[in-house]
């Protein structure tokens, strides 16, 4: 059988880092947003009793290090379903170590397609704890559209669609480690955390200028992008609502009210960076194409 899913990248509308958890995790604040940029994730089962993963992308690890990998193992460990064999395709679109949680897309689209191929009937709330043990995105990935997400990522509250509108995504060459990112925020001295209370208010009642005023990522005051500054100020020329870095980044977006400023934007980032996305808002993290 095989099943196959378009998996969504995100940008975090807000992301600040509450505090770190004794367990040596951070409690987080985080307003996500799916977009449609999208990677496609085939599921295929074979009688090889083995996890195999393939990729356009060679760049990425085909094995136990990709998350893809780890969320076939999480899965076939929680229901007890034994694995006779499955390949797994993955056709990347959304650029990787790009703070756009494109491994985590990933790694949803393969849970929801071994319960699908194996008619385990997981509820979202089962879904989302087997993909929280692969990583701290994944549970948004599986579900998408606008949410609130909170502690480590696994306190998903939805949240009403953002309204439409575009958002240019810059992706300089770099990547940026989550896990060095973290860190930084580990050895900070001075931390200016964000307005929380106000953005949750804007999102709750759906108003995208609302939201725009309050969309900040802590850490811009942690990472170094030496692009994000003329990128942002790129994006600012030509009428974005906002600019902001997402996740741990490098990857910087702008909000747009208007898709010829989008577009006049987009042109005026060629000079600097070479990964360039117009997207627009989705509702859903996952859409099943078979």
């Amino acid at each position: 059988m095989k099943v196959t899913y378009d998996a969504a990248a995100k940008i975090n509308l807000m992301l600040d880092i509450l505090a770190r958890l004794d367990n040596g995790y951070h409690s987080l604040f985080m307003l996500m947003q799916s977009v449609d940029l999208y990677d496609t994730v085939t599921v295929e089962t074979d009688d090889s009793g083995k996890i195999s993963i393939t990729s356009n992308e060679s760049g990425i690890p085909c094995d136990k290090r990709n998350i893809a990998y780890k969320a076939a193992e999480a899965f076939f460990k929680a229901t007890g379903v034994k694995n006779t064999g499955i390949a797994i395709h993955l056709e990347k679109r959304i650029p990787f170590e790009a703070g756009m949680a494109g491994g985590s897309a990933d790694g949803a689209a393969v849970i929801a397609a071994l319960n699908d191929i194996f008619e385990t009937k997981l509820s979202s709330a089962e879904l989302c704890k087997i993909g929280l043990k692969v990583g701290a995105d994944v549970p948004f990935c599986l579900t998408g559209g606008t949410c609130l997400a909170q502690n480590v990522g696994e306190i998903l509250s939805p949240l009403p669609a953002l309204e439409d509108c575009y958002i240019v995504l810059a992706k300089p060459d770099r990547g940026v480690s989550t896990k060095e990112a973290f860190a930084a925020f580990d050895t900070a001295t001075s931390i200016r955390h964000l307005d929380t209370c106000s953005m949750l208010y804007a999102a709750s009642q759906g108003n995208l200028y609302d939201i725009c005023k309050y969309t900040k990522n802590v850490f811009e005051q942690l990472i170094e992008v030496p692009e994000r500054v003329p990128i942002k100020s790129t994006l600012n020329r030509h009428g974005a609502l906002a600019a902001c870095m997402s996740g741990s980044g490098p990857t910087v977006y702008g909000i747009f009210d208007d898709e010829s400023k989008a577009q006049s934007a987009a042109s005026a980032l060629k000079s600097l960076v070479k990964n360039i996305y117009i997207t627009r808002p989705v509702t859903s993290g996952l859409v099943r194409k078979d």
